[in-house]
């Protein structure tokens, strides 16, 4: 190794560190986006991003209440604040997930119903257009860190073997992130078909 090779790697290694963290957030983010789309069974994570007018703020169900779910087809919502329990099934209401809300003045249960095969079949093009959408996000961030190299090497900062031996490490991290992509799609597809 030569004396230049040790002041220019670390430039090329945070590109590596930077490009794994961005694309590790990135599958992160996909797997929340699926965690929202309702599947056979209950799960906090199908509510907790509703936000409820809480007091003038909009606050997210995680943080009002205490979310469970007793079994497979039944969200518990229990508010810490008695106030905020018509607030919170009015954010339900509003939601998008198509649940009525059975309020006691005390917890309010969402009693989930099964999923026709025709709403499954809906679900599963969603989830493959996000993982597709997720795709495209990491595609953009190694192209986001190959024009880095390139200014790099335009810079004089590196050499073009250097680059290209970069951009192979790059291809096979994206490669590594987009196979993860793919297996949380199939894992979230195989959870709605269950039935």
């Amino acid at each position: 190794m030569n004396p230049l090779e040790l002041w220019y790697r670390p430039m090329i290694d945070d590109i590596l560190t930077t490009t794994k963290n961005n694309m590790q957030h990135a599958n992160e983010s996909l797997e929340r986006d699926l965690a929202i789309i309702r599947t056979g069974r209950s799960s906090p994570a199908l509510v907790e991003h509703i936000q409820a007018d809480y007091y003038g703020t909009l606050t997210p169900l995680n943080q009002l209440a205490t979310i469970s779910t007793p079994d497979a087809r039944l969200i518990m919502i229990h508010p810490w604040d008695k106030g905020a329990v018509a607030a919170i099934e009015k954010a339900i209401y509003k939601s998008d997930l198509g649940l009525n809300p059975v309020n006691d003045g005390i917890v309010i249960r969402l009693a989930l119903p099964p999923l026709s095969e025709e709403r499954r079949k809906e679900l599963v093009k969603l989830v493959k257009k996000r993982v597709e959408e997720g795709k495209v996000e990491l595609r953009n961030i190694r192209r986001t860190m190959i024009e880095k190299l390139r200014e790099l090497e335009k810079n004089k900062e590196i050499s073009q073997d250097d680059r290209q031996r970069a951009t192979d490490q790059l291809q096979k991290i994206i490669d590594g992130f987009t196979q993860e992509a793919g297996e949380i799609g199939t894992r979230k597809e195989k959870e709605l078909m269950e039935v």
